[in-house]
């Protein structure tokens, strides 16, 4: 490469940094994506690292591009390598082959033999000695302004998200980052500047989208126990319910948690807590009692690898049977699972506003790609309409002989007092009961609380919220969650090659709006399921609860690798031919 290449910017770029404990591989990702933002690009880091949770190698994969970046590519344009100490532990989540460039600095030891076996091009460059030459300059710094010029992004950008990334650390650390930025940038084969487009986005995370998500839903309660990939999420909630006048309460366990959150929305504050799936497996009964006692909270499920302590660091779709039917007894709940970091903002907000509503426990779907990953999106649109719950007030019941908070009402939802208003003092517990909430054994007010639990969230008209649905072809992609950036990008790819596909990511997976999907699946002959674990959970979950055209069948595998566009596209492809119309014969 020449020290002005005139190759034009490639429509996304690819970029993996990886290095042993405190190397900087993760803040050097973060600075790359604030620069992108800055020079007017969208862009998506994912982090990863080793089985130990914490400190050891790990590696931030940066794509970015003119247009939002949901998923990852099917290959890394640029390996930045700050060391090579035990990158093999996850070198195949860093696909390599003969157009890519690995940059390194022969100082900090030979590339690894399957690195080379990639034929990916070697570029030598003395970063650790540029460094050195800077009074406190770090390897990570000169790094990435070398890879910055190698990408074609403006070094002003760089060195201004460093200042910002690193000056709360003192003047002397972000001015040693700043120069070696510079000493990299100027060392480095540079790409023409290139700059995207103007206009406000935002860089955030999934869990950062959660949260303000939870607040504009007018949640103001949060109890929770840190867990891993959920904890970042408590991290923001901490201070940005402070500012609005809500509390935080880190409880002693999950079951905890889940138990003070039931009791502050039966106080009448929209509560949540959030957890992983090991914590939602322990908060299964307090869940079963929100169900029983008509009480709205929400769930924030960060999903990861399974089962048990599993891999608590990487991305798995594997607690959606869990979240669906994993409570005992015939017991309705909301499942909302967003389908990109921006959708956790979007459908966190109406998992609120769905709970308080429908008076009933929703059980959001993130994972670790999207909780703990940033992505520089577009300005969220402004908050709706905080939720609110249908409420009894003392006028309700002036001329009641007794209220009835369990009243069996056409639409299923009754109203809920807050306690201390007179006259609506009532019982809840998890026993089943009467309209006037007495517990009772009689198999009457069993059925008829059974069907008013269940009719609430079966009637309730949930809108087009319910799913994406795009395209009309006869031949149908459905998947969930973070698999949706890979699966709509590949459905383009595919589209491109000449074979059309309609595509559904399901957003509300309980109740599954049968009707709904029906019509969208309206002549369609064939279904492919898409998503990541090991056993086509959604898959199963949909031919029990509806008539799928044709033989539906599935794709699937269990993380940590994430499924890609291009094996995804070839898939569909060969899909797609295998169910081809065939000729009428005379």
């Amino acid at each position: 490469m020449s020290k002005e290449s005139s190759t034009a910017q490639p429509t996304r770029l690819s970029i993996a940094i990886t290095g042993s404990g405190g190397s900087g591989a993760v803040i050097s990702g973060s600075i790359l994506l604030a620069a992108v933002d800055r020079a007017g690009f969208y862009g998506l880091m994912t982090r990863s690292a080793g089985p130990q949770i914490r400190g050891g190698e790990s590696a931030a994969m940066v794509r970015f591009g003119p247009s939002p970046v949901t998923c990852l590519d099917d290959r890394f344009d640029i390996l930045v390598g700050l060391d090579w100490h035990n990158i093999g532990r996850f070198l195949d989540e860093i696909p390599l082959d003969g157009r890519s460039l690995v940059l390194t600095d022969p100082a900090e030891g030979a590339v690894p033999p399957e690195i080379l076996a990639t034929g990916a091009l070697i570029l030598e460059l003395p970063l650790k000695t540029l460094a050195a030459a800077i009074p406190g300059g770090r390897l990570n710094m000169a790094a990435l302004g070398a890879v910055g010029a190698i990408a074609g992004l403006p070094r002003e950008a760089l060195e201004a998200e460093a200042r910002v990334a690193l000056g709360k650390k003192g003047e002397s650390l972000a001015a040693a980052a700043v120069a070696c930025i510079h000493a990299g940038y100027a060392a480095a084969p540079a790409r023409a500047i290139a700059t995207g487009a103007t206009g406000e986005r935002w860089n955030l995370s999934g869990n950062e989208a959660s949260g303000l998500g939870a607040l504009r839903g007018g949640v103001r309660f949060v109890a929770a126990y840190p867990i891993t990939p959920a904890t970042e999420l408590l991290e923001w909630m901490a201070p940005a319910l402070t500012r609005v006048g809500g509390t935080l309460l880190q409880a002693e366990d999950e079951l905890a948690s889940v138990n003070m959150i039931i009791g502050a929305s039966y106080g009448g504050v929209p509560s949540l807590t959030a957890t992983a799936g090991p914590g939602l497996a322990l908060m299964t009964e307090g869940i079963g009692l929100a169900v029983a006692a008509e009480v709205p909270i929400v769930v924030v499920d960060v999903m990861r690898g399974g089962p048990s302590t599993g891999i608590p660091a990487k991305s798995e779709q594997s607690d959606l049977s869990f979240a669906v039917d994993g409570l005992h007894g015939d017991a309705p709940r909301l499942v909302v699972a967003p389908n990109s970091i921006a959708d956790c903002l979007a459908a966190t907000e109406w998992a609120v506003q769905l709970a308080e509503t429908l008076q009933a426990p929703a059980i959001v779907l993130s994972d670790q790609f999207m909780g703990q990953s940033r992505a520089v999106i577009d300005r969220p649109a402004q908050a709706g309409v905080a939720a609110t719950r249908l409420t009894a007030s003392a006028a309700d019941t002036v001329d009641a002989p007794a209220y009835q908070r369990y009243l069996d009402t056409a639409s299923g939802i009754s109203p809920m007092a807050v306690p201390g208003t007179p006259g609506t003092v009532y019982t809840a517990d998890g026993l089943e009961h009467s309209e006037r909430g007495i517990p009772s054994s009689q198999s009457a007010d069993h059925r008829k609380q059974l069907d008013k639990r269940q009719r609430k969230l079966d009637r309730h008209d949930y809108g087009p919220q319910w799913a994406d649905v795009e395209g009309d072809a006869d031949l149908a992609v459905i998947t969930f969650g973070s698999t949706t950036g890979a699966v709509r990008e590949a459905v383009a790819r595919a589209a491109v090659q000449g074979v059309a596909l309609r595509l559904l990511s399901l957003r509300l997976l309980a109740p599954l709006r049968t009707e709904s999907l029906a019509e969208a699946l309206r002549g369609v002959r064939q279904v492919l399921v898409v998503e990541q674990n090991h056993g086509g959970q959604l898959l199963r979950y949909l031919r029990s609860r509806a008539d799928l055209p044709g033989r539906a069948s599935g794709l699937h595998r269990p993380g940590p690798l994430p499924l890609r566009p291009g094996e995804l596209c070839a898939a569909f492809v060969d899909w797609v031919a295998a169910h081809a119309p065939q000729e009428a014969t005379a």
